[in-house]
């Protein structure tokens, strides 16, 4: 596996944009998480630096200006990277080190890092290996441009092969190796998954720390992994439950989030399978995050990206133990109502009153509302165990 650098423990200083399609409130939300995630794999952000334009700069992400203001701070506070809030190209990465000179990271990087500390199992680190050498391959001439050069001396006289062109092929190969060793998985994963027999599975997704592993662990009685930091969970964890008198499968997911690698949507294939293959979703959401309706928003577009956005699905409001809102004084008349200001209440007034028995406010923390949880999944179960069994209806009269 690649070596997984050590946990960033030096000060870092944030960059991202601004432009037409992202505005300043998004590109703030956008340096928040990127924020999260910077703790999440060790770090610490010092400073942030925001720079508006049409579209990034193709050769060095921000303008020149902006790019000497960052290197100007870097070099009074001593800081060790720079993180861009979106994916770089090889050339931005190569331009910008030669000006910065201090470690760069973009998203992607920093995503891939985290991924490749938490996983665990043979698979989890079998498909965070194959993301990472796919996004190392194309900047591999910025890594190496000290020995591109051509090889001499005995044996390697004629066209010869340059150093980078040998990295480029042990790479190619690996990549090779790991996708042939991920179909071996996958084909396991799909024995195992068959093996279950035909109890209705319930898939649970949301977008990273919704609280996904903490439901599950309260309603399987069980011991997964969980806690405040961003995927805690990697790997699949299916669970037998059982809800009154059927039983089912519930499955936890890897959480998804904004701007998710795409090698890591490709190599995490034989996870999201689960997903896949599920008779139910449980969309689970952190009613308390200020930006909640672009993390659902996120989530459609994974799942739509594989053909799952059509499942039957219940929408699982939680931490409602943690809601909060900006309250409005009677005699404030110039205040406009925002969503700011909506109590629980309001917000099931809007586009949630669509979703009828489709959804439910819980805290997974708490236990609340529990079991107006479980009424709502046993309807649901149940419909679809009736479906696939229709003569075994008798199970149901209690």
């Amino acid at each position: 596996m690649i070596e997984t650098r050590k946990a960033i423990s030096e000060k870092a200083v944030l960059i991202g944009i601004i432009t037409q399609t992202q505005d300043e409130e998004k590109s703030e939300e956008y340096l928040d998480e990127l924020e999260f995630l910077t703790a999440t794999a060790g770090g610490t952000a010092v400073k942030r630096f925001v720079q508006k334009l049409e579209k990034p700069n193709p050769k060095t992400f921000l303008g020149s200006g902006k790019l000497d203001d960052v290197k100007a701070y870097i070099n009074v506070h001593d800081i060790g990277t720079a993180i861009f809030d979106d994916e770089l190209s090889p050339a931005q990465l190569r331009n910008i080190e030669k000006v910065l000179d201090c470690k760069i990271l973009d998203r992607t990087n920093l995503i891939l890092d985290i991924f490749a500390k938490r996983a665990q199992t043979s698979s989890a680190k079998t498909q965070v290996e194959l993301a990472q050498y796919q996004y190392l391959l194309p900047r591999l001439t910025r890594l190496w441009t000290h020995l591109d050069k051509q090889k001499g001396g005995i044996g390697m006289r004629g066209p010869g092969e340059t150093e980078i062109e040998t990295d480029r092929r042990i790479i190619r190969d690996k990549i090779t190796l790991l996708k042939k060793k991920l179909t071996t998985i996958d084909k396991q994963m799909a024995v195992q998954r068959k093996n279950r027999g035909k109890m209705v599975r319930v898939a649970l997704v949301g977008y990273t720390n919704v609280g996904k592993s903490t439901l599950m662990n309260v309603i399987s009685k069980s011991d997964v992994f969980a806690e405040n930091k961003l995927f805690a969970t990697l790997d699949t964890t299916v669970r037998k439950v059982v809800i009154k008198n059927i039983p089912f499968l519930m499955t936890d997911t890897v959480g998804f989030i904004r701007k998710l690698p795409t090698q890591l949507v490709e190599s995490f294939k034989s996870t999201l399978d689960e997903v896949r293959e599920a008779d139910l979703l449980l969309h689970v959401v952190d009613i308390t995050h200020p930006n909640f309706e672009d993390h659902i928003a996120s989530v459609h577009k994974i799942l739509s990206e594989i053909d799952s956005a059509n499942k039957p699905t219940i929408m699982v409001f939680n931490k409602i133990d943690g809601y909060t809102h900006q309250i409005i004084e009677e005699d404030d008349l110039l205040t406009e109502k925002t969503k700011a200001h909506y109590t629980l209440e309001d917000w099931k007034k809007t586009w949630m009153n669509d979703l009828r028995q489709n959804s439910v406010f819980i805290s997974a923390l708490d236990k609340r509302n529990l079991e107006e949880f479980k009424d709502v999944v046993y309807d649901a179960v149940k419909s679809i165990h009736i479906q696939r069994f229709p003569y075994n209806d008798f199970l149901y009269h209690e």
